[in-house]
């Protein structure tokens, strides 16, 4: 699945219990983090008519999605997290997900299955479902824009967005428009 639907589902995922602000990061994060080895798509594509092309997405996309690097994830979670031990089960379970997701949803267009290394280095074996649903699929639109919608939901209603993140003014500006544009209901 996309990225981005990784971090909605991290975002949402952290906020189904009272985590302070960088706790939430760190979970929405976590969900996220198994892909940050597809940064190497850059490279190769800026190399791909060289002599000596790097195929380092090619060869290493996926590589993180292992038990390994999520427990590993975890550990890094546990020691910058405020509430430690709680914030890297969730991180954990995050990193999971995020493992599911891609299980369910990656499919390339080419019909070429994504199997997940689940436990590299130890074993060759990989995870995987002969039902993959396609990147682009509907399903995988329509659980974007249901986390998305949830997002807004949260926002609204709890007052902080993941733009949190990034910049507390931002974030701040962002939840008074929308609660602008959508008033709370008094009870």
């Amino acid at each position: 699945m996309s990225p981005v639907t990784h971090f909605l589902t991290g975002w949402a995922l952290a906020n189904t219990t009272a985590f302070s602000r960088r706790d939430r990061a760190l979970v929405t994060l976590a969900c996220v983090a198994p892909d940050v080895d597809g940064l190497g798509a850059l490279p190769e594509m800026l190399t791909e008519n060289s002599l000596h092309p790097l195929t380092w997405y090619s060869d290493y996309h996926h590589i993180l999605h292992s038990a390994v690097f999520g427990v590993l994830l975890a550990g890094i979670v546990f020691a910058a997290a405020t509430r430690r031990w709680k914030t890297a089960l969730f991180a954990l379970l995050a990193f999971h997900v995020h493992l599911l997701q891609d299980v369910a949803g990656s499919k390339s267009a080419s019909g070429d299955h994504w199997p997940i290394p689940y436990l590299l280095p130890f074993s060759r074996w990989q995870w995987t479902w002969s039902g993959q649903w396609l990147m682009n699929s509907w399903q995988n639109m329509a659980i974007t824009l249901l986390l998305l919608g949830i997002a807004l939901w949260l926002a609204w209603r709890r007052g902080y967005s993941p733009l949190e993140m990034v910049s507390k003014r931002a974030d701040e500006a962002f939840v008074a428009t929308l609660r602008r544009r959508f008033p709370l209901m008094s009870h």
